[in-house]
């Protein structure tokens, strides 16, 4: 099967890494796992402060579900539980290290519950989404099927079957679709597009994706392939936490390895670089970042979904595989601000020459423009290729429209589906924002 999509958007950005870059591997002295990248994770703290942990060592757990945990990448002890405002738990910092805890192991499962304990103890379960709601999923629910997608078509990102093959082995994604067999009331779906080289994998129905983002989004894919119904629970993970399953069961040991891309116009040489889940960013940066006399932004993730953070004391976020250096913007005199028509301004209104260029662009930080109230104009259609009304979707949440909210849709999307349009929207609207927090108002009126 061969799905293409004709809607989408493409960013031509500078700053991409050459699809030959091997990855370089840095030493990772400190990684962090931080609840806010686990929706619908509510946390529970397992550890204390100085505490020695081994890999796969659970950090918190789910006050709903104590089975699920979240697990420390490195061997090490716990160098600090971060709190916020009301004691809210912000990151748990583990420093790597020789001392270690007791080391976890797990089984391979036999059955459909041992093989949801595994994903949940091993903390694998929560680097999977589910939807609706694109939360971490319960080990209660019955799951109608589970998608895997090798696709990242987000700016800058590299090819994420590209990545996973420095990772893993073709034998780990088969272990790993083994498992999610088990859980799956139907099927396995394996998405990948044209960098995937290893062909067909035991126990998947194996699809082909073609298209400008967001068809790398596991929303998209499964709106062609089998959409989600109202009752209906789907799981969702990337080739890269398939290959962590399928190589923690083989070896017993919790997989955190991962490749970061090193990203972005300010980025001297992209690179990839050979890390752990959660690792501190300096190291990963070092030395990386140009020097232009201007103040820079650094996003764990892509420049559309990402998350800001601060160098100093950052780490890298959840989903773990780039980081995207741009410039902020807050030194820039230009003349005619926003409605500036410089062929060097990046834009995919037809009014500006930049868009008939094929270029790669610098862009910065600056919103170029001020919100307003939403202009009703098609231009969230132009960049989901989901059969969906967008702009009636987000009128429905702001209105807390739940019988409206299902109509159109709202089970079948997560946040990141609206970042498209939420760059190209004239209104300035924190699409993403707006749609998590119709999907947790939904979820705690209906459950």
């Amino acid at each position: 099967m061969k799905l293409k999509f004709k809607k989408g958007l493409t960013l031509n950005i500078a700053g991409s890494v050459d699809a030959s870059a091997k990855p370089i591997d840095v030493d990772v002295d400190s990684v962090a796992v931080c609840p806010d990248d686990y929706p619908g994770f509510i946390p529970k703290v397992a550890v204390k402060e100085g505490e020695a942990v081994a890999v796969g060592s659970p950090l918190l757990f789910d006050k709903k579900h104590p089975e699920t945990k979240i697990v420390s990448p490195v061997t090490g002890s716990v160098k600090a539980i971060v709190r916020g405002e009301r004691r809210k738990i912000l990151r748990v910092e583990v420093d790597a290290g020789t001392e270690a805890g007791v080391q976890p192991h797990f089984d391979k499962p036999s059955d459909k519950a041992s093989a949801k304990r595994f994903l949940a103890e091993s903390g694998l379960l929560a680097l999977m989404r589910q939807r609706p709601y694109d939360i971490v999923p319960s080990p209660e629910d019955t799951v109608r099927d589970i998608f895997v997608t090798a696709i990242d078509s987000a700016p800058l990102a590299f090819p994420l079957a590209a990545a996973g093959d420095f990772l893993f082995e073709k034998e780990d994604y088969e272990a790993g679709i083994a498992v999610l067999d088990i859980v799956s009331e139907g099927k396995v779906y394996f998405c990948h597009d044209m960098s995937w080289t290893l062909g067909a994998l035991s126990g998947a129905e194996t699809i082909e994706v073609e298209g400008r983002h967001p068809a790398g989004n596991v929303s998209v894919q499964i709106a062609a392939i089998k959409p989600v119904d109202k009752g209906d629970v789907v799981w969702t993970l990337d080739v890269l936490t398939l290959g962590r399953i399928g190589r923690t069961l083989r070896t017993g040991v919790f997989a955190a390895e991962t490749v970061v891309a090193v990203t972005g116009p300010e980025v001297s040489e992209p690179c990839l670089i050979g890390a752990v889940i959660g690792a501190r960013v300096a190291p990963l940066l070092a030395g990386r970042v140009a020097d232009k006399g201007h103040s820079t932004r650094v996003v764990s993730g892509n420049l559309l979904t990402g998350t800001a953070i601060d160098v100093s004391d950052g780490y890298l976020r959840y989903p773990y595989r780039q980081l995207t250096v741009i410039a902020e913007g807050d030194d820039v005199d230009e003349f005619m601000g926003w409605a500036s028509l410089s062929p060097s301004k990046m834009s995919e209104s037809r009014s500006f020459p930049g868009h008939f260029l094929k270029r790669l662009f610098v862009p910065d930080t600056r919103l170029h423009g001020g919100r307003r109230a939403m202009i009703m104009s098609g231009q969230y259609e132009s960049t989901l290729p989901m059969d969906i009304l967008p702009e009636y979707l987000i009128k429905a949440i702001l209105s807390h429209n739940i019988e409206e909210m299902e109509k159109l849709g709202i089970y079948e999307v997560a946040p990141e589906d609206f970042a498209a349009a939420e760059y190209v929207d004239t209104s300035k609207l924190p699409l993403q924002q707006i749609v998590r927090d119709g999907l947790d108002y939904l979820r705690k009126e209906l459950e």
